[in-house]
């Protein structure tokens, strides 16, 4: 259904549609009250048919709505328009995490990514102190504003959904691949839930993969709830141990191992930019035993063990004595002596000869010959893995290890240890970008490994949308990475408004609503007798196109002419043909001769009827003799009038201006 151009709750006009996805299709719109655009979500026709989820669905929008949060997507009113149900949210520039980590390819840098979780944390922080679990946390519902900023949307919507429509629908709503262990299974979920999802998502900004995948959904959601998840660190060397381990900490199965709170979830991933090696994310099971009571008989036994052997270590040694009194069997034994003897020592030395443990080693920003000296010293293996380029390390350091730094962590003697070293910060040279529109420049900077921030300019000679000048020369060398700064054309700088519909308005405020737009009006005055006085009857720009502000649109109001009356007088005889006197031919009877004479024509009654504008103005059943000569009658209208006569069931008709005279004479000439 296309619903561009509707008008939803008489405030909020479909502009284009933006997106969709598994429970609503997105608009972007204007809101003609607030002048501002907006997003709308409109639900899928399949939850409006449900009446108990229309009701969980205000509510949660609602609550969603009392939310207020730099990452939180702003919720701004909910509605419904005949079968339509929807929300209206903070329209927002960007893309979607989902989309940013699709475009890379691969792993996304592990600070920008801890970045990113820190603020989805802070949202989650917020809206679980006000009792709100969102339960569909995924990059889907993650947009990342031009300006880096991350924003939450959907909150309280999912909880809708999955309190009632999981029988209807027979699915569970939500995306299987970043459930938790409880969803999964359709348990209890919390906030505990929310941290589990922000986890699968750091897993994969920082892998490029998530945790569990499989064929179906249901083998998915089997392995969330019986699988282990492959450490991230394992998947990507690069990953710091600080944030491998908050990630498997909020991944774990059992909710008490998990975080229990979005804060201290927050307060370890701002540690881990400050130390993103560090050990101090608390990972380890816990067992509560119970209390025990140690029985007295127990210890009372105890001390009856003690006491007995006491008193046997009184008594002669019969083995001692016996081996005394038998010499050769004396012999025997010390050669069993001197073979276990023997035997130890063999164990001993290859014991000895076993690989001792050592510390790992901190190799991180040291040189390639430190690295190699220290590696040396406590007899383990430099393997140079790889290099790459590096922004915080000089060429020649260590940028990474495997295995990794941990205090207090052993491995064994001539164990290889893996480094990648730094070629230092990748340079690039500035390509061309003035000429270019926003596109082009944007698919040059991502090949020359740059970023671009876009400046809007006004100007009268470079049209809209293309790049007037950069900051940094052509050919000019820089940082990849670097950001460079360009300005874009905005043309004129001339406001564009749209204009709006003020057909049947009086003149008054239909010249106001356009004024306050930045509109010159201009009137002109026609007349249509079946519209009120002074209403617009047209308007030379119709509603919704967008022009420049200050334009002139001209407007036609109604203008009837004024009440006027007049007499008209009707010569009936004209009209009808009556004469006076007729001619007849006849027989004189004295001289027999034929003879024309005149006799006088007797004047009969006949109907008469006198409409103006097709409305009578005489009594019904009114008659007058066909020898009248005037009839008066008087008229009343605005300008031009029409007169219709009906005199003996033949109609006559004549127009009258009452502008111009009140009086007027009908007759045969005139008709």
């Amino acid at each position: 259904m296309d619903l561009k151009g509707r008008l939803l709750g008489n405030r909020y006009e479909i502009i284009e549609k933006i997106g969709s996805g598994g429970m609503a299709t997105v608009y972007k719109a204007k809101c003609h009250v607030l002048n501002r655009y907006v997003a709308i979500k409109i639900l899928r026709d399949e939850f409006t048919t449900d009446e108990e989820f229309i009701k969980r669905f205000e509510v949660e929008a609602q609550s969603a709505a009392s939310i207020t949060h730099p990452n939180i997507v702003s919720v701004y009113d909910v509605g419904v328009d005949g079968n339509l149900y929807y929300i209206v949210m903070e329209l927002i520039k960007g893309k979607t995490l989902k989309e940013i980590i699709t475009e890379e390819k691969g792993p996304l840098p592990w600070k920008w990514s801890v970045n990113i979780a820190s603020q989805i944390a802070s949202a989650l922080e917020t809206a679980h102190k006000n009792h709100i679990i969102h339960r569909d946390i995924k990059p889907h519902n993650i947009i990342i504003t031009e300006d880096g900023v991350a924003k939450v949307t959907d909150f309280g919507i999912a909880k809708a959904v999955s309190n009632s429509t999981i029988t209807a629908f027979g699915t569970t709503i939500g995306s299987v691949h970043y459930f938790s262990p409880e969803h999964a299974r359709g348990g209890f979920t919390d906030e505990k839930s929310d941290l589990y999802s922000l986890g699968v998502v750091m897993y994969e900004m920082l892998t490029g993969k998530v945790p569990f995948d499989a064929d179906t959904a249901v083998s998915i959601a089997l392995k969330h709830m019986q699988e282990e998840a492959k450490p991230p660190i394992e998947v990507n060397p690069n990953v710091p141990v600080a944030v491998n381990d908050i990630i498997m900490k909020a991944l774990r199965k059992d909710t008490n191992l998990r975080y229990q709170n979005a804060t201290a979830m927050l307060l370890d991933l701002k540690r881990a930019l400050k130390e993103p090696n560090g050990d101090f994310v608390d990972n380890n099971d816990y067992q509560d035993f119970p209390t025990q009571r140690i029985s007295t008989i127990g210890l009372e036994e105890e001390r009856s063990s003690k006491s007995t052997n006491a008193k046997n270590n009184k008594k002669p040694n019969k083995f001692a004595q016996f081996i005394k009194n038998h010499k050769v069997l004396s012999s025997i034994v010390g050669l069993i002596l001197l073979f276990v003897i023997t035997l130890g020592l063999t164990v001993g030395i290859s014991n000895a000869r076993r690989p001792k443990e050592v510390a790992i080693p901190n190799l991180v920003g040291k040189t390639v010959d430190e690295a190699k000296q220290i590696l040396t010293e406590n007899k383990l293996n430099y393997v140079e893995d790889s290099s790459e380029y590096n922004t915080t390390y000089p060429a020649g350091q260590i940028i990474s290890q495997t295995p990794n730094f941990v205090d207090g962590r052993k491995i064994k003697q001539n164990t290889d240890v893996k480094v990648v070293v730094s070629l230092g910060t990748e340079t690039t040279t500035v390509p061309k970008l003035k000429g270019l529109t926003k596109d082009e420049a944007e698919d040059a900077a991502k090949s020359s490994k740059i970023k671009l921030e876009f400046v809007d300019e006004i100007s009268k000679t470079v049209e809209a949308g293309v790049i007037i000048k950069q900051e940094k020369d052509e050919g000019e060398t820089v940082n990849a990475g670097d950001t460079v700064k360009v300005y874009v054309s905005i043309g004129t700088g001339i406001k564009q408004v749209a204009v709006v519909s003020v057909l049947y308005k009086d003149e008054e405020t239909a010249k106001q609503t356009l004024q306050d737009l930045g509109l010159t009006v201009n009137v002109e005055y026609g007349e249509d007798k079946t519209r009120g006085n002074g209403v617009v009857l047209k308007q030379n720009i119709e509603s919704g196109k967008t022009v420049d502000e200050g334009s002139t649109i001209t407007i036609t109001v109604n203008k009837l002419a004024e009440l006027k009356t007049g007499t008209v007088t009707i010569n009936v005889k004209s009209l009808t043909g009556f004469k006076d006197t007729y001619e007849e031919t006849i027989t004189n009877t004295v001289t027999g001769k034929k003879e024309t004479v005149k006799k006088e024509n007797k004047a009969q009654d006949v109907s008469f009827k006198v409409s103006v504008n097709g409305k009578q103005i005489t009594r019904n059943g009114e008659t007058v003799k066909e020898n009248e000569t005037a009839k008066t009658v008087s008229v009343s209208g605005q300008g031009t009038i029409e007169i219709e006569i009906v005199i003996d069931g033949a109609t006559k008709t004549c127009t009258m201006d009452l502008d111009k005279t009140a009086t007027k004479t009908i007759d045969k000439d005139t008709i």
